[in-house]
């Protein structure tokens, strides 16, 4: 009879052994569902912090457009301004030029004395050149210059003996602006 309980133990030992198999396997799965829970919830946290910082970025992105688009405006703004009120500047420093040639109208108009009126209007005309020199205007230096074709237009050919290519007249007046030519000399050069 013996022999009959030792193939029981065993068979008990061997339920025994599998039953804690599937006890180490059920808590091992139990732990692998927790961690895969607590994985998850870890997971959607991040999400969750990810959103509210994607979300952060987008208001940023939104209000620096906004901001960008005022900007653009201003500036746009302020460009027209600029272009439109350009000459304040210049014709602020003009109009005491303009209200002494008034004065000379009227003075002329009263007194029939042409000496004073001539040296009236040279005063002015000194006097408007002094605002325009003020504004960076320079007259170009032409007559016994050699031709420079930056500076000159050369109109007329003139035999001489003053050597090739010398300015020998300056038939209108050039005007440089700061350190641009706006109006090149016409002259008459030497050939």
């Amino acid at each position: 009879m013996n022999e009959n309980k030792e193939p029981l133990k065993e068979n008990i030992s061997e339920t025994d052994e599998t039953a804690n198999i599937a006890e180490e396997t059920a808590q091992s799965s139990d732990q692998a569902d927790l961690t895969n829970i607590e994985e998850l919830n870890n997971l959607k946290a991040e999400l969750e912090a990810q959103k509210a910082k994607a979300e952060d970025y987008y208001n940023h992105l939104q209000r620096l457009k906004a901001e960008f688009d005022n900007y653009r405006r201003r500036t746009q703004k302020e460009k027209e301004d600029i272009f439109k009120y350009a000459s304040e500047r210049i014709i602020l420093s003009l109009l005491p030029v303009l209200d002494n040639f008034d004065r000379a109208v009227e003075s002329s108009q009263e007194k029939q004395d042409f000496e004073a009126y001539a040296q009236g209007v040279a005063m002015i005309l000194k006097q408007f050149r002094k605002v325009l020199e003020d504004e960076g205007l320079k007259a170009i230096e032409a007559v016994g210059k050699e031709f420079d074709p930056n500076l000159h237009e050369a109109l007329l050919k003139e035999e001489s003996d003053q050597g090739e290519n010398i300015v020998l007249e300056e038939i209108q007046k050039g005007y440089i602006l700061k350190d641009k030519v706006i109006r090149p000399s016409k002259v008459k050069v030497s050939g």
